[in-house]
């Protein structure tokens, strides 16, 4: 961990030095997935180390780059479990490093390696995605044929349109990565992508993160279109098997599709964000028929500066209604992000009815935002369901309601490199969670101080 800190401070005093002797036009955008990022260094401007790393040349088309980031992180919680009986951790620390290189040659080659460091310490019961000492977050190679097709072999993070299924998981500490071929076209308007993967399993050691263990794996089609003016589609299929699931109706092997439409865009100045997936296949001898429907619309305001808004979102996902028919309903929300409602990560995308008010604004380099939510249980025969899917509170009562959620956030952009978040929800325990005995207030905060270079 010393090495890494004192590589991350190298590489700060450099980015800090390179932007002082800046005279040109320049451009960091660094992206969640660091092998989009755009770095624009003025070739005749003098460059400090560090902006010699970022644009290695290698002859006339050929380029080398170096990268990285480094993310602190204080997460707190009272009564996690909504117990104060239950014995637990109240505060834990978080650091990630990523370290990444970047080559690209003149012949279409590309090769993306990024090694992963994502430690914790004061945590007791750690999940797979609390930490792993050192592994390979992206390893992958890519050919490109042409300027529209490319074909990549590798390990490598994916999120798919809004991440609602397929995401990086950016929230946990280790992110979510999946062993894969994938090949791509990608125009203006046009990206199509179609790929096989692998999830890649956490060893939470040196190196040991386990690749191509084919207990659970997908296949995708994932078509996205930007049509005239301000509007856009996903259309989508994709192939799921997993043996071994856990449901709240029992344990069997898991093989689904789920076929999605998104539509999305502006209208005016109403932007918008709407979904749908069906779910069909086998759950051990149960048929599968399962699905969800997602609406979010925002709207921009003046109020508390120039960049505020007003947002609604809701969303009806299915539960299964009976545990001794032949059919299953649950939805299964495959890979989404970590924090589907929040950091504080208690509620998943599976049988559940949400209605989720929201209002954020910003003024300079400090943005602000509000939510609430209020949470029930979609079917009252089945369970609810944490962010991994994981059955979280058992159907042992008959009440719907699960919950009220309040949450604020809070964040600084120092600079391109520096950025610094609080985040802090409470959740109120609604019947369902008071008939379970668990009818204490949670509380959750999170601090987050992030460096990229």
């Amino acid at each position: 961990m010393k090495t890494w800190f004192k590589i991350t401070s190298v590489f700060f005093f450099w980015a800090l030095q390179g932007k002082a002797q800046s005279n040109g036009e320049e451009v960091f955008s660094f992206g969640l997935l660091r092998q989009n990022d755009e770095v624009i260094i003025p070739s005749d401007e003098k460059k400090g180390l560090y902006k010699k790393l970022k644009q290695i040349k290698l002859g006339d088309q050929s380029n080398l780059s170096f990268g990285g980031s480094y993310r602190f992180q204080s997460e707190a919680f009272v009564n996690e479990e909504f117990a104060s009986e239950v014995d637990q951790d109240d505060i834990w620390y978080l650091n990630r490093f990523l370290f990444h290189s970047h080559i690209h040659l003149s012949n279409g080659f590309e090769l993306f390696v990024e090694l992963n460091s994502s430690l914790i310490t004061s945590k007791q019961n750690l999940a797979p995605v609390d930490k792993d000492e050192l592994g390979f977050n992206q390893l992958f190679a890519r050919y490109r044929f042409d300027e529209k097709w490319n074909l990549l072999v590798g390990r490598q993070n994916v999120r798919l349109g809004s991440g609602r299924l397929i995401d990086v998981r950016e929230g946990p500490n280790v992110r979510l990565a999946f062993d894969m071929a994938q090949l791509q076209y990608q125009d203006n308007r046009t990206t199509l992508t179609a790929f096989y993967a692998v999830p890649t399993r956490v060893g939470q050691g040196v190196f040991d993160n386990e690749a191509l263990n084919f207990q659970e794996s997908m296949a995708t089609v994932y078509w996205t279109q930007h049509w005239k003016g301000n509007t856009s589609t996903d259309i989508y299929a994709i192939y799921k098997e997993e043996e071994a699931k856990t449901w709240n109706s029992g344990t069997a092997d898991d093989n689904r599709w789920s076929l999605g439409l998104r539509h999305f865009g502006s209208w005016d100045k109403l932007r918008y964000n709407n979904e749908f997936v069906f779910q069909t296949g086998s759950f051990g001898a149960q048929a599968i028929s399962a699905w969800t429907i997602s609406f979010n619309i925002e709207f921009p305001v003046k109020l508390l500066g120039p960049k505020s808004s007003f947002g609604l979102k809701t969303e009806a996902i299915s539960g299964d209604t009976s545990n001794s028919d032949n059919s299953l309903n649950t939805f299964d929300g495959l890979y989404p992000r970590g924090a589907y409602f929040g950091r504080v990560a208690r509620i998943g995308p599976s049988n559940l009815f949400d209605i989720h008010p929201y209002f954020n604004t910003g003024c300079s380099k400090f943005t602000f935002g509000f939510d609430y939510v209020a949470f029930w249980r979609w079917s009252r025969q089945d369970g609810v369901y944490g962010p991994p899917l994981n059955v979280q509170y058992p159907s042992i009562n008959g009440e719907r309601f699960i919950g009220h959620q309040i949450g604020s956030i809070a964040s600084f952009e120092v600079n391109e490199f520096i950025s610094l978040e609080l985040e802090g929800n409470v959740i109120f325990p609604g019947n369902f969670l008071n008939e379970s005995g668990l009818d204490n207030t949670l509380i959750h905060t999170v601090f987050t101080a992030e460096f990229k270079f």
